[in-house]
């Protein structure tokens, strides 16, 4: 439930948008214009909100690591359902080793990123500082669910190009992992902050 009381006024929801992807969650813009919330509906102290955010922004981080996860995955048995059946030259294009080398990269950066993923979500789970790791899962998983997106397309060549085929979706879908949640630039910043303080200790 909201901590808005609507009778209060000030709070408007904007357009919905059109996105290039992730098209089943609505997007629109929230306007707050001296709007008011009941006391007891605060979360946290006030005057904390901007830490409470980053904590949160740390947790979140994990979760659009699984999104990318999902969307690398799905990319990958795309590419590896098409190349099983899509033949030439007399064989399953899958047989060739410019694809065999696509597909075995695509399975390596998902295993590394889902690894990454699963260590940041065990140290949260422990209630050890995770911040560090989930920006490393985050990076990891999001630049390697645009990478096998691009992969798979390359894969099924033309067919990746079109709606009939899932591949296309997951290209637009996998964008968005690199920029909500923190973009890869700020997540490489935190990685590297969070080194710096560790090797300097």
């Amino acid at each position: 439930s909201s901590g808005i009381n609507a009778e209060y006024g000030g709070l408007s929801l904007g357009k919905k948008e059109d996105k290039l992807g992730i098209k089943g969650s609505s997007t629109c813009v929230i306007n707050f214009d001296n709007c008011l919330i009941d006391k007891d509906c605060l979360l946290g102290e006030l005057g904390q909100g901007f830490k409470i955010a980053m904590k949160t922004l740390d947790a979140g981080r994990i979760g659009v690591a699984g999104q990318a996860l999902g969307i690398a995955q799905a990319s990958l048995e795309c590419a590896v359902a098409y190349s099983q059946q899509r033949h030439a030259f007399d064989q399953p294009i899958s047989k060739m080793q410019t694809i065999q080398n696509k597909l075995a990269d695509m399975e390596c950066r998902i295993w590394a990123a889902r690894l990454t993923n699963w260590h940041a979500a065990k140290l949260k789970d422990e209630g050890h500082n995770f911040t560090k790791e989930a920006a490393m899962a985050k990076l990891m998983a999001s630049e390697t669910a645009t990478y096998c997106a691009h992969q798979a397309i390359q894969v099924l060549g033309g067919m990746g190009y079109v709606n009939d085929m899932p591949a296309e979706r997951h290209y637009r879908d996998a964008r968005i992992t690199e920029i909500y949640e923190g973009t890869s630039e700020i997540q490489r910043l935190v990685i590297a902050g969070n080194l710096l303080k560790e090797m300097s200790m």
